[in-house]
């Protein structure tokens, strides 16, 4: 289902008919792309093999490897597009002089192909993180944490570097990007109101609706995520506090919080999607369309 909704919100912000900018479009089918490769990496790759299908070629060593990199990889892009599009909100709406160069489609390509490559940079070392469980007729099988994990100064600074950076640092970040963002909102419209006021301009404000809607859009997403991901924080504080990495039993507070974290960060993958059809109405109604649209032709060629 997660899968399912995520591809269905690509094909619909990709038509470009939910009546958003095209910046705006690009960051949310980039953030859409980035929580569809994390559920499949995540669910599918991890979860689900683990569970219904183990001890196939992605058990590999290396290709065990491979996914855990493409995980840690596809979920700094997640995080970090969210933060860009919060920014670009921030911008657009606070700094009106620099909306007209940096809120465009040709900026909005740059930001997300620099987030994608670093994202897949950043997360390259873990690729040497791992060693195999166990050799079968010479072939490298599974991945456990090497021992040098957790004792090497080196592999410790880099579990707090990548750990600050996702989702330290964007947590923070969009906490105060929307603070900012609220403040100018509430400043500007007291003014506006007051303005209408002096004109006796009792109608509807356009421009007071579209900053509604705006604020709506962004504060549920940036939202979804800061609620989502405050678990992974908390995790990385219980772990390195009581230097804790392993569970003694499914009770164990460190087993609870580990497992309550993945479903948490796998809920976030879909929680865009029910955004959208919450918030904008032109993206349900071209949901409809699209749903409707097959039965149509088939309901005419029986016809």
């Amino acid at each position: 289902m997660v899968t399912l909704a995520n591809l269905l919100a690509i094909v619909v912000l990709s038509r470009a008919k939910c009546g958003l900018s095209k910046c705006i479009t690009l960051y949310m089918v980039a953030m859409a792309v980035a929580d569809l490769l994390f559920a499949i990496n995540d669910v599918v790759l991890n979860q689900i093999h683990t569970l219904y299908f183990n001890h196939t070629f992605l058990d590999i060593t290396p290709v065990c490897s491979l996914r855990l990199v493409l995980m840690s990889a596809v979920k700094h892009m997640s995080v970090w597009f969210t933060v860009a599009f919060t920014f670009d909100r921030l911008v657009a709406i606070c700094w009106v002089k620099l909306k007209t160069s940096y809120c465009t489609e040709r900026t909005s390509a740059v930001i997300v192909g620099v987030i994608s490559s670093l994202s897949c940079f950043i997360s390259i070392p873990w690729y040497f993180m791992f060693e195999h469980r166990e050799i079968l007729n010479n072939v490298p099988w599974y991945c456990k944490f090497k021992a040098v994990y957790y004792a090497s100064p080196i592999c410790i600074v880099f579990h707090w570097f990548v750990t600050i950076i996702t989702p330290f640092v964007p947590f923070f970040l969009i906490l105060l990007m929307n603070v900012v963002t609220v403040r100018h909102i509430l400043a500007a419209n007291r003014i506006r109101s007051n303005l209408l006021q002096q004109k006796s301009n009792s109608g509807n404000d356009a421009e007071m609706e579209n900053r509604r809607r705006s604020i709506i859009l962004l504060f549920a997403i940036s939202g979804s995520f800061i609620l989502l991901w405050l678990m992974e924080v908390l995790h990385f504080i219980l772990m390195r506090t009581l230097n804790s990495y392993y569970y003694l039993s499914y009770r164990d507070p460190v087993y609870v919080v580990e497992q309550v974290t993945d479903i948490l960060k796998v809920l976030s993958c879909c929680t865009n999607t029910v955004i959208y059809a919450s918030t904008q109405s032109k993206f349900r109604e071209d949901v409809k369309y699209l749903v409707i649209y097959p039965f149509k032709h088939i309901f005419k060629l029986f016809k």
